[in-house]
């Protein structure tokens, strides 16, 4: 199902990262950057998440000159369980909320469900926020790094930090163009070290159905970026998307994972992971360049694994899901 829109404009993105996102590449793109203890002054990891999700949407109304009663709407959604995160942050806020879960493609989900009731401009004004912690989610989904587990080539590194962006029905000189609502995609893939092969086809099938709804080619866009495949899903996605669809979207693609690490230089595998990764990609380094015109159309694929560790352990595979949304500079 792919939806286009006339009334949705993004107003402006806020984006709090961890040292080691900040000696990456981007570092120079980000609003703030918090300390390496990844505790930031917190007493444990998880209430840490929570403390950068509430700060990125508090500095991002303070910057909008913006106080709770001009938000209709908090939507919202992370990794811990049962999104604590999002809840334990949407207490701190007057404001209606909406916890979702994508895993790593929440942030398009939130885009596309704030889209919807901007459009039939049911809401003026909504808020999107996401986050993710590499300590937490390495307790949560593997095994505590304290453990030194052994780590595969494959393997992603999740990143630290917290994403918000206001989403607006007032224009602005960006606009939610378009959005494309992923299908459960699952080829059987047990290996939970190599989240880009299970990503990899969930990514495939839902560009290709945006591209194919909309009647577009790949080069309709500057800029077409998944969510974090890392290295080697990146890869697949370009081989199986010439295979399988016979398109070759590979002179205009990125992938977030690969852009937000320095891979090779610093200690992160296979690149970067988790639901910030690619918030913090589109919403500092991306979003900058399309205030300065050098992107003008951006087809943003986040990608989620929605498995559970109790369900591997009882032998069941990992199904993915991607969403797609368009965003496009107004001439």
């Amino acid at each position: 199902m792919t939806i286009q829109y006339n009334n949705v404009y993004l107003k402006d993105g806020y984006t709090i990262a961890g040292t080691y996102e900040a000696d990456g590449p981007l570092r120079e793109y980000f609003d703030d950057i918090y300390p390496k203890d990844l505790y930031f002054g917190e007493k444990t990891l998880e209430k840490a998440e929570i403390k950068m999700q509430t700060d990125s949407i508090s500095k991002l109304l303070n910057r909008n000159k913006l106080n709770d009663k001009d938000i209709n709407l908090l939507i919202s959604g992370d990794l811990q369980n049962q999104i604590a995160a999002s809840n334990y942050t949407a207490r701190n806020f007057n404001i209606p909320f909406l916890g979702i879960y994508n895993a790593c493609a929440t942030l398009s989900e939130g885009i596309s469900i704030a889209s919807s009731y901007l459009e039939n401009k049911n809401f003026n004004n909504i808020v999107i926020s996401t986050s993710s912690h590499n300590m937490v989610a390495e307790k949560q989904f593997r095994n505590p790094t304290e453990y030194g587990a052994y780590k595969h080539k494959t393997t992603t590194f999740t990143a630290t930090g917290a994403c918000s962006i206001l989403l607006t029905n007032k224009k602005t000189n960006i606009k939610i163009e378009s959005s494309t609502i992923g299908k459960i995609i699952d080829k059987g893939i047990t290996d939970v070290n190599h989240m880009g092969a299970v990503m990899a086809p969930a990514a495939a099938d839902t560009i290709y159905r945006h591209l194919h709804n909309l009647n577009r080619d790949p080069n309709y866009y500057d800029l077409i970026v998944t969510g974090d495949l890392g290295v080697y899903g990146k890869q697949i996605l370009i081989d199986y998307m010439k295979k399988v669809y016979k398109l070759d979207i590979s002179k205009n693609y990125n992938d977030c994972g690969c852009m937000l690490f320095d891979i090779g230089k610093q200690p992160v595998y296979a690149g970067a992971s988790g639901p910030v990764c690619s918030a913090l990609v589109i919403f500092s380094y991306i979003y900058k360049e399309m205030k300065k015109k050098k992107l003008k159309k951006v087809l943003i694929v986040p990608t989620g694994a929605l498995f559970s560790p109790t369900l591997l352990f009882q032998k069941e595979s990992i199904p993915s899901i991607s969403h797609a949304i368009g965003i496009e500079v107004i001439k």
